[in-house]
């Protein structure tokens, strides 16, 4: 069950006295099905769910030690629904305070005994940061997020890696998205959609004008389908032998670009792998393995090595002795 369906079953519940699961998947949008199998996971979880059969019966929610979710302010139930950011990210968005407050609500809601298992949040700690991440400058998650909220269009500017001077775009945010550490605008620009990383938004103001999305289009489907297309999209397939002692350290720097042919090929000059790459220039990422890979092709992707490798003996060549 995700973190906004229990809140909203929670609420319904606790708002009537008897809701039929009927009522309660056509309120949620989910089958009878996985209505069911939700209450049943209360249940389990030790919460007063009663079911009465009947015409005038229901499910209700017994008043008693169960979540008192009148508590919690719309903003603190707003900020719980927010799934698998850590306690880093929610700060970069501004909400870690409203979130660790409802949640002490609902801590004390629910009295620990003396025998049962200590709090899954005393026991897990979850930092999704890459290892190494430098610190980040640009354009702040919590700066974005309020005008993201508003349903507006911005006007960006975008330092892309792949131009010379930042460039100034319109764009239609469907939200903000966090992706192994990094944080992105996710926004249509001219119907098209992209993910722009907000270290490289320079500067942005809003449009006095309401976003224009494409229809049936939501932050997570967009965002599922530009990291399923950069995972797979490639223009250049390479085809090299890497040794052996090299093949753990490729898969963790070149990911699902790498595929390894056959392990049950293995012979003393290494593996036979293919590796997809955007554009030709991403081949130079192979020159850290130096002479532990060996690219046999294609030709273009050889000679842009050789290329890169010449500049880099010409740059470190011994000075001539005077």
């Amino acid at each position: 069950m995700t973190p906004d369906r229990f809140f909203s079953l929670m609420l319904l519940l606790a708002s009537k006295d008897a809701v039929t699961t009927q009522e309660l998947a056509s309120a949620l949008g989910v089958s009878l099905r996985t209505i069911n199998r939700d209450l049943n996971w209360l249940r389990d979880a030790g919460l007063p769910v009663i079911a009465q059969r009947g015409r005038l019966g229901g499910v209700t929610m017994l008043p008693g030690p169960g979540l008192d979710l009148t508590r919690l302010t719309p903003g603190e139930r707003d900020h719980l629904s927010l799934a698998g950011l850590d306690e880093k990210q929610r700060a970069e968005l501004n909400a870690s305070v409203e979130s660790q407050r409802a949640l002490s609500k609902i801590a004390a809601a629910q009295p620990r005994r003396v025998d049962e298992l200590l709090p899954l949040t005393d026991v897990v700690h979850v930092d999704s940061r890459p290892w190494l991440q430098p610190r980040t400058s640009g354009t702040t998650p919590a700066s974005l997020i309020g005008p993201v909220r508003q349903g507006r269009r911005l006007r960006i500017e975008y330092d892309s890696t792949r131009e010379s001077c930042p460039r100034e775009l319109v764009v239609d945010p469907y939200g903000l998205f966090a992706k192994a550490g990094i944080w992105y605008l996710v926004a249509d620009c001219a119907q098209v959609p992209r993910m722009y990383r907000l270290e490289r938004i320079t500067t942005w103001r809003e449009v006095d004008q309401p976003r224009r999305i494409r229809e049936n289009q939501t932050l997570a489907t967009v965002a599922a389908a530009l990291v399923d297309q950069w995972e797979h999209h490639h223009a250049i397939e390479v085809s090299a032998t890497i040794d052996q002692t090299q093949i753990e350290r490729a898969r963790r720097i070149l990911g699902q670009r790498l595929v390894v042919q056959d392990d049950r090929e293995k012979s003393t000059t290494g593996l036979r792998v293919t590796i997809r790459f955007p554009h030709l220039e991403d081949v130079r990422t192979l020159l850290p393995f130096g002479s532990t890979i060996t690219v046999h092709g294609p030709v273009e992707a050889r000679a842009h090595l050789g290329g890169l490798a010449t500049d880099l003996a010409r740059l470190y060549a011994p000075s001539p002795t005077s």
